[in-house]
């Protein structure tokens, strides 16, 4: 055999090499489209429709991804409205107890009256707040998550409450502020009102930030650590209504962490205390 041929076939094996590379490539690449948008549909049921592109049966999968999208956004909705017109339709009840409650003449039966209504138009307008962060579609921007929580501990802090927070450089995370903002702040104000004072930081690792919140309280028991994180639910020792806790303050923190791909976890510490375990992906 000439030389020749073994260059031709050396020529002919690199075509079909370059040909299929590109054939598999021009094949798999909608399939990582479906994970990206798989993944930014886990972060915002709102997020832009995946394009229909590639075979056949990727435009199929694509199609049905959509309609899939579609379907649990419209359910999300249907819920945050649902139980927005609920709690504003319970204020009308509520204030005609009110009015009935006033004629008692006990005053002792009349003062434990108008105090369940208190709680219960608490807990109305808690649900309300939450309907509408649920609902709120603040769109996401570049933001110094740092600088984020230095200002929330400052005006904390000015308000003569025990908050301290350790220097951090910045960071720089593509988030809703106004929602995160509201977040750190429910963890915030929680750690002062059940664990007596605050102290927050914040820690980049990989392709992470983790921000930890540390109080000085008694902690949560450990089978209830999971539960403290639903909404309307308090832990009787260090939930009390004394404190003015209706129970949706972490179900917002932990909806708003989840919508931007985080993680919440409420952990005992060793020398007392709970900390509140924030990871965000950079």
């Amino acid at each position: 055999m000439s030389w020749n041929f073994f260059l031709a076939m050396a020529v002919m094996g690199v075509i079909v090499l370059a040909i299929s590379a590109w054939a598999v490539r021009r094949v798999t690449a909608p399939l990582g489209q479906l994970a990206r948008a798989a993944e930014r549909l886990g972060k915002d049921v709102g997020a832009d429709p995946l394009p229909e592109l590639g075979t056949t049966e990727m435009r199929q999968a694509s199609r049905a991804f959509n309609q899939m999208q579609e379907r649990l956004r419209r359910f999300v909705e249907n819920r945050t409205r649902m139980l927005a017109a609920i709690s504003h339709d319970l204020r009308t009840p509520l204030t005609l107890l009110r009015l009935r409650a006033e004629g008692v003449e006990s005053a002792e039966d009349r003062d434990k009256m108008l105090a369940t209504i208190a709680e219960m138009d608490g807990m109305i307008g808690a649900t309300l707040a939450y309907a509408r962060d649920e609902a709120e579609a603040e769109p996401q921007r570049r933001n110094d998550v740092a600088a984020l929580l230095a200002s929330i501990v400052d005006d904390m802090a000015d308000a003569s409450l025990p908050v301290a927070m350790e220097p951090s450089p910045s960071v720089i995370l593509e988030c809703r502020p106004a929602a995160l903002r509201r977040a750190l702040s429910n963890l915030l104000d929680n750690a002062v009102k059940y664990g007596m004072r605050a102290h927050a930081a914040v820690r980049t690792t990989g392709n992470e930030v983790e921000i930890a919140i540390d109080d000085e309280g008694p902690g949560i028991p450990e089978l209830e650590l999971a539960k403290v994180t639903q909404p309307f639910y308090r832990q009787d020792e260090s939930r009390s209504r004394d404190t003015g806790g209706i129970g949706l303050g972490l179900a917002i923190a932990m909806s708003t962490i989840q919508a931007h791909g985080g993680e919440l976890t409420l952990s005992n510490l060793p020398h007392g205390g709970l900390r509140a375990r924030v990871v965000l992906p950079l």
